[in-house]
């Protein structure tokens, strides 16, 4: 069932059963397990980093029914309006290449991982020949250069973080952009905003697949279905949705409207801690 949130302070109102069915065993993926489990993701890869000296970082124990666990936020569009640097870069990694990248394919890029990006770039500019290597080096050296100029923030992001931290729930950025260039992005974002960063090329399988929330989930300690995640396109709802987690869909650059199965909101100024808290007990009350 998808729910659209028009105005913040009606939104417990509108709050309906959100993806309840997300808390028994899925035999698609053998990684989740019943709702109270433990979860089982795939080993910590080196990179992946897991902020122990934060005191925000939780036990490792359950959390208490009905309570919000931790909030896993995605990065590109979600929380910083990174989409256009990207735009940015890649039209020009186009044109080095003597091509021209086209909308529809641009589109597509939206929420996958380095290698997915060149890969579809390749074959939209007919050149699949060319080694994938090349391409993805040179969008990373112009990428780290336009991150280091700065990060905008996108619309009541930064205020929801805050609002997050200082009530001592856990987070997590979870984002299909490679470590290199995530650490420039901490620079706008703060290194200590988050328990746990998951990137693209810490897991085995990137967004779609469920494997980049249920990690964030498991380095936490904490049920996947009582997290919410907070994504902008359709590639990391699809993630964060099958990995078990309550989603909020917040449009950038994609609709949105026709995804079953999400919290849609227009922006994250709609939204705040105890909207997040009340999507939680509300699941919790639908699967009793």
């Amino acid at each position: 069932m998808r729910i659209r949130v028009r105005r913040r302070e009606s939104f417990l109102a509108r709050t309906v059963q959100c993806g309840a069915g997300h808390t028994g065993p899925d035999s698609r993926h053998p990684d989740r397990v019943a709702q109270g489990s433990s979860l089982r993701a795939p080993a910590r890869s080196p990179g992946v980093i897991l902020n122990t000296q934060s005191h925000h970082l939780p036990a490792p124990r359950p959390a208490p029914p009905a309570s919000l666990a931790a909030v896993l936020f995605d990065m590109d569009g979600t929380l910083v309006d990174s989409e256009k640097v990207w735009d940015v870069a890649l039209h020009e990694l186009a044109a080095h290449f003597g091509g021209v990248l086209s909308a529809t394919t641009r589109l597509a890029m939206l929420g996958s991982n380095m290698p997915e990006t060149i890969r579809l770039l390749y074959e939209d500019l007919g050149q699949t020949w060319r080694d994938p290597a090349e391409g993805a080096d040179w969008l990373t050296r112009r990428v780290r250069q336009l991150f280091a100029e700065g990060l905008e923030w996108r619309p009541g992001a930064q205020r929801l973080l805050r609002e997050v931290r200082a009530a001592g729930v856990p987070t997590a950025l979870v984002t299909s952009t490679d470590r290199s260039l995530v650490e420039v992005a901490l620079g706008t974002l703060g290194r200590d905003s988050f328990d746990v960063v998951v990137c693209g090329d810490d897991v085995p399988r990137a967004k779609p697949d469920p494997t980049p929330y249920l990690t964030a989930a498991d380095l936490l300690k904490v049920p996947i279905e009582q997290c919410v995640a907070i994504e902008d396109s359709p590639t990391g709802i699809a993630s964060a949705r099958d990995a078990g987690a309550v989603v909020v869909a917040v449009p950038n650059d994609v609709d949105l409207s026709d995804l079953a199965g999400v919290v849609l909101v227009n922006s994250l100024d709609e939204i705040g801690l105890s909207d997040l808290v009340g999507l939680i007990r509300t699941r919790s009350r639908s699967a009793r």
